[in-house]
């Protein structure tokens, strides 16, 4: 036979210091951001990715043989060659940052692009093409203005313009808990 216990009196909660802590740190969560990163120069992405090679490469070498000088020698001259290339892979990139909208606010800016008839007969709840510039300018912590991201959505390449709508849209479901084990 299972018992349940009744729940403490809510002032013994209100009282318990672990719990006052527990709903400190809740009450100060930011919610969450997310990145994309553009990088149009191909040599430097290049130089980046062929860096991040040898240094596992050197790295793991060096690890198999830790009493090996000259393997030491070459992780540290591929470290070394790794941080420069991500220096200059950060100078030359654009990245730019979403962060989540409050529910409230992400579901009236959804319920404020209605599907057309078509997209809904597609199963769609909104449009995705009124709904894609307004989001991203909802979530843009760089300041995207709605006619700057509709440019964006217009002329750029169709995965490049994909990208950008995916990460202001994923930032939304974005979620940082773990349900661990019981």
């Amino acid at each position: 036979m299972t018992t349940t216990t009744p729940p403490p009196p809510q002032n013994a909660v209100d009282r318990d210091p672990h719990w006052a802590a527990t709903r400190a740190r809740l009450a100060a969560r930011q919610r969450p951001v997310m990145k994309m990163t553009i990088c149009d120069d191909t040599a430097i992405k290049e130089r980046l990715a062929t860096a991040q090679y040898l240094e596992r490469r050197a790295r793991t070498a060096s690890e198999a043989d830790p009493a090996n000088k000259d393997l030491k020698k070459a992780l540290t001259t591929a470290a070394k060659e790794l941080k420069d290339a991500q220096a200059a892979f950060d100078d030359a990139a654009i990245v730019l940052r979403f962060q989540a909208m409050r529910r409230p606010d992400f579901e009236a800016l959804k319920k404020a692009h209605p599907a057309t008839e078509e997209q809904a007969e597609d199963g769609l709840a909104f449009n995705p093409e009124t709904l894609g510039p307004e989001l991203i300018a909802a979530s843009s912590l760089d300041g995207i203005t709605v006619e700057e991201a509709t440019e964006y959505l217009t002329e750029w390449a169709e995965g490049e313009a994909a990208q950008l709508w995916d990460t202001a849209w994923q930032v939304q479901g974005e979620t940082r808990a773990d349900l661990g084990k019981g």
